[in-house]
């Protein structure tokens, strides 16, 4: 079992998803809400998220 994700993540996530800046890959992902996210934590979990989401609607 993973971790659950918080409402921040998910909410602000799946704002940001709607973008086509995004792919499927954490580090791509990573760079992009760096000039968006201050918090280095809050940046990671959501980039976890988008890539999660982003590789799952590839299949």
């Amino acid at each position: 079992m993973g971790r659950i994700k918080s409402k921040l993540i998910k909410r602000t996530g799946k704002n940001l998803i709607e973008n086509d800046k995004f792919s499927g890959d954490f580090n791509e992902n990573k760079k992009v809400l760096g000039k968006l996210m201050p918090s280095k934590k809050i940046r990671n979990q959501i980039a976890g998220y988008i890539t999660r989401k982003k590789k799952i609607e590839k299949k």
